[in-house]
């Protein structure tokens, strides 16, 4: 319950980045695969759980939407924070966890967690924009989307958000709004196919 409407409040400007998400469990997993993780959970199903961060979050929907893609029957279980999914993961309380990659990167680069797929094989990646509130001039907002492309074409800036595991990506305000709707639609569906109650 929002006191705003994203589509309706905001006068997109651009998109400033693109990162993506990856399914993870332990070094120690038995899952060596995504391969062997949906045999796992199609052969018990109901048994097998994914950590995520807080329900109705873009790594908790993205974990609604694997289980429905894949036909599979796993418990979604949600902390409250990317440490606590790292901490379950590790300790064998989780199977595996879908999170965004950059705040999980030094446990993948160190050995303690291990990457089985990213989320792009299943169409979903996480992104930022920026927007103005929705009665902004025109003249306004495309002085900014220009000023945005100018600075995502900077090398300096390109590197920063690359160390971050974040693709630079601008686009135009229409883009951006097109983006925005189609992204609504597609994660209210999810929503209410994995029936999950408004927050």
């Amino acid at each position: 319950h929002l006191p705003f409407d994203a589509l309706r409040d905001f006068a997109p400007v651009s998109l400033i980045g693109v990162f993506q998400l990856g399914v993870l469990v332990a070094a120690n997993s038995p899952f060596k695969s995504l391969a062997d993780l949906l045999a796992a959970a199609k052969s018990k199903p109901g048994k097998l759980n994914i950590a995520t961060i807080n329900a109705g979050s873009t790594q908790n929907l993205a974990a609604e939407l694997f289980k429905s893609t894949e036909g599979i029957d796993v418990q979604v279980v949600p902390f409250n924070g990317t440490p606590a999914v790292i901490t379950a993961l590790r300790g064998g309380q989780v199977d595996a966890g879908i999170e965004i990659l950059g705040p999980v990167k030094t446990q993948v680069a160190s050995g303690a967690l291990r990457m089985l797929a990213t989320m792009e094989k299943y169409g979903v990646s996480s992104w930022n924009g920026l927007a103005a509130p929705a009665k902004t001039a025109h003249s306004v907002i495309d002085r900014m989307n220009r000023d945005v492309q100018a600075v995502l074409a900077l090398p300096a800036v390109r590197q920063k958000l690359a160390a971050l595991d974040v693709e630079a990506r601008g686009s135009t305000p229409e883009q951006l709004a097109a983006q925005l709707a189609t992204e609504t639609r597609r994660w209210a569906d999810v929503i209410a196919r994995a029936g999950i109650a408004r927050q």
